[in-house]
């Protein structure tokens, strides 16, 4: 019995395979812009969403964030042992830790804030404003429909 042959598909036409590449490129700029901070791009939006919403509680993080529990917990471990993240015991739950920068936490962030949006920038400079607004709508759209297919949900859909 002869075994067909799989049609030939060129990978560089698969959406799929150029998310995957714009992921690797967006964080490749987003290390060479902060890489002196030595900040990855998961410990900036654990570190920008706990100033955001100060008291959160890890496994809230986690959600807003989409990453799986554990893998938050690393974060927030790491985070935490630069000392640019603190547990507290809640003063409602005794059981619950609520997450909260330090003030080197805060000042780390001030500073990353700029890298940051500068390699923003760097990734959406080959497209017009236009072009920009609706890449980010298409991609917020792609996202924000498929986010129940994540492995980590994220429950800060908009």
């Amino acid at each position: 019995m002869k075994r067909s042959q799989p049609p030939a598909i060129d990978i560089d036409d698969q959406p799929g395979h150029n998310i995957r590449r714009l992921h690797q490129i967006s964080v490749g700029i987003f290390l060479q812009e902060l890489g002196e901070l030595g900040i990855t791009p998961v410990q900036y939006a654990a570190l920008q969403t706990v100033a955001n919403h100060p008291g959160m509680d890890q496994r809230t993080l986690a959600r807003t964030i989409a990453l799986d529990a554990s893998t938050t917990g690393g974060v927030v471990d790491r985070l935490e042992s630069r000392g640019w993240l603190e547990r507290r015991t809640s003063a409602e739950d005794r059981r619950s830790r609520q997450l909260v920068l330090t003030a080197t936490g805060s000042s780390v962030l001030a500073d990353a804030v700029p890298a940051m949006l500068r390699a923003q920038e760097h990734i959406l400079a080959p497209l017009t404003e236009r072009q920009r607004a609706e890449f980010m709508k298409l991609l917020c759209l792609l996202v924000n429909t498929n986010n129940e297919h994540s492995r980590a949900p994220s429950e800060a859909v908009k």
